[in-house]
């Protein structure tokens, strides 16, 4: 399992109100002391922070809000002193644009690293190359006078698009790839992996035909910007950089309309991505058949694949927020994270799952997401999951901080504050603890197979097995008690503890229960 820590939000141990490493490094025991085997460290690279991290200015340099290189150093080392692996966010589908790459790209036509950013002519008319659009809003290109050219942009403005599919660029960025591994990392978490490379006639993207579309990049199918042919021909490098270093891996963020077909064609063949993860289970859509059907279809369409799975992460709304529907936000938190961990494939925890944080309100005053300030009120944007960590319950700030925070801490997080839960026997934390720790001791959780029962809503059911254990695993994920008949537990059987109980042939699951039924 990988946790996930995002640096700016987790715990600041210089008193700026920003997160940094040695806050990291001062709760490594913590993190430890859940369960977890990895830490997905978001971003912490020198960055002018249009987009927190993700706009990369210097792909070599910590940023001095986070600390130093040494610092970084000193994470890593500790890391591996608890016996746990450390993966590291990598952003190469664009840069900053104040990365020197692009600062010099931009000056004319002939510079040696004129092509090393996505250019193109405008229309006749002046108009941008062709239609395709920003998921931050607007179109995805943006004007350069001193080229007389367009530069694309996915994302931001100030994040333009590096032209992956020039092989100089390739070289840089493995280049930066390989800076990482000789400093110990254990592999790298890709944002947004099926972005890298575009297609070279610029075609337009023809309409996606979504009438309830909330954002006008989705109004588009995108055959032309996203996931591209020429996308693989660089992953296949990366991976023969990975394997050249001893038990490495990456994993691939996969921003598509088509998770189950995308996870396959990035993870399918061992030439590929070790594993990727996409946002099939990051949004509104709920039910015990919906997540059936989608982890399904991924085994399905992916029968050679490594799946990852989230249920939140800091681009969603915390899931305890999300998928509660006025449910006891406590027993569904624990409820969740016991299914997510359940799954086929490697489970992503995002930072305060384990507390069963819910999503924070933030006033648009205080709002720093770019995302959130262009598409309030309808969406709010990410910063209500990007809220501190609530450490100790009745200091300043909850203790994330000494300094007022970068985002405020939310007063309704203080009493599901780590002090309290670690003395509460039944809190979330403590929950996760014991789950994650039983987990461990059942092989068939991690690599066995899934078998799904066909059960009614609101009830997922399904069989983990290997050649020494099969486990029977049930959930209600609807608001009512019910009973399941369930004629697997007519044999022998022992039960753990999700609250739920067994009855003749019949499984009682309370709201937000579940059971776990070891079958003989």
């Amino acid at each position: 399992m990988i946790y996930q820590v995002y640096p700016r939000s987790f715990f600041d141990a210089n008193g700026d109100g920003v997160g940094d490493i040695p806050g990291i490094i001062a709760k490594l025991d913590y993190i430890a002391g859940l369960g977890c085997d990895a830490i997905w460290l978001s971003p912490v690279f020198l960055s002018p922070m249009k987009d927190f991290g993700y706009d990369v200015e210097d792909y070599r340099e910590i940023d001095q809000s986070f600390g130093t290189l040494a610092d970084f150093d000193q994470l890593v080392e500790a890391v591996h002193g608890r016996g746990l692996k450390l993966i590291i966010d990598q952003v190469y589908s664009h840069s900053s644009n104040r990365h020197a790459w692009f600062e010099e790209s931009r000056q004319d036509r002939t510079n040696p690293k004129a092509d090393w950013y996505v250019w193109a002519d405008p229309k006749p008319d002046g108009t941008a190359p062709n239609n395709w659009l920003a998921a931050f809003g607007g179109i995805a290109w943006a004007w350069e006078p001193r080229r007389r050219q367009y530069y694309l942009h996915n994302f931001l403005p100030e994040q333009p698009d590096l032209n992956l599919t020039n092989p100089e660029v390739q070289d840089a960025i493995l280049d930066v790839a390989r800076f990482w591994l000789e400093r110990g990392v254990d592999g790298f978490r890709l944002d947004v992996a099926n972005l890298y490379c575009h297609d070279p006639l610029l075609r337009d993207n023809p309409p996606s035909g979504k009438a309830d579309a909330h954002r006008p990049h989705e109004m588009q199918l995108h055959l032309h910007d996203r996931s591209r042919p020429e996308n693989l021909e660089f992953l296949r490098r990366l991976r023969q950089l990975l394997d050249s270093y001893p038990d490495r891996m990456a994993v691939a963020e996969l921003f598509t309309d088509h998770p189950a077909e995308r996870t396959a064609e990035y993870t399918g063949a061992g030439d590929l991505l070790h594993t990727a993860y996409n946002f099939a289970l990051l949004g509104e859509r709920f039910g015990s058949v919906y997540i059936r059907d989608t982890v399904q279809e991924h085994l399905e369409k992916g029968p050679n694949s490594w799946p990852s799975w989230a249920f939140s992460n800091h681009d969603r709304k915390r899931v305890v927020s999300r998928w509660s529907f006025n449910n006891e936000p406590k027993g569904r938190a624990k409820l969740l994270l016991a299914l997510l961990t359940c799954l086929p494939g490697t489970p992503f925890l995002y930072q305060g799952e384990e507390l069963g944080l819910t999503e924070s309100d933030v006033p648009f005053e205080r709002l720093r997401d770019p995302d959130g300030i262009a598409f309030w009120p309808e969406n709010k944007g990410r910063d209500g999951c990007r809220t501190p960590i609530p450490w100790r319950s009745e200091a300043p700030f909850a203790g994330f901080s000494t300094a007022e925070p970068w985002l405020p801490a939310d007063p309704l997080h203080k009493a599901l504050a780590v002090d309290l839960q670690e003395k509460d026997p039944d809190s979330v934390l403590n929950f996760t603890k014991a789950w994650l720790a039983w987990r461990r001791e059942h092989p068939a959780l991690i690599g066995g197979s899934i078998q799904f029962l066909t059960l009614p809503e609101p009830i997922l059911g399904f069989i983990r097995a290997d050649e020494n254990e099969a486990l029977l695993m049930l959930f209600n994920l609807g608001n009512d008690a019910t009973i399941q008949p369930c004629p697997e537990l007519r044999g022998g059987y022992s039960v753990f503890n999700l609250g739920g109980s067994v009855f003749g042939g019949s499984a009682l699951l309370p709201r937000n229960g579940g059971l776990v039924a070891c079958l003989s």
